[in-house]
């Protein structure tokens, strides 16, 4: 499985180097992830990995494989 998880504004290099797993890119002012997901607890992992950021997640979706 492919995800994209949307965060509103400019993540730092610092912040993105906390998702190791998924690649990132800045576009119309939010930071798209975007990567492989292997499984829920993972997907859930990252959710919570944002929630303790204090990361404002704007839109999340599995992307077509």
């Amino acid at each position: 499985m492919r995800y994209e998880i949307r965060v509103d504004g400019h993540m730092s290099e610092t912040l993105t180097k906390a998702f190791p797993e998924m690649d990132h890119v800045v576009m119309s002012g939010q930071t798209v992830l975007f990567g492989p997901v292997v499984d829920e607890a993972q997907l859930y992992g990252l959710l919570a990995r944002c929630q303790s950021l204090g990361l404002h997640i704007v839109e999340m979706r599995r992307l077509p494989e």
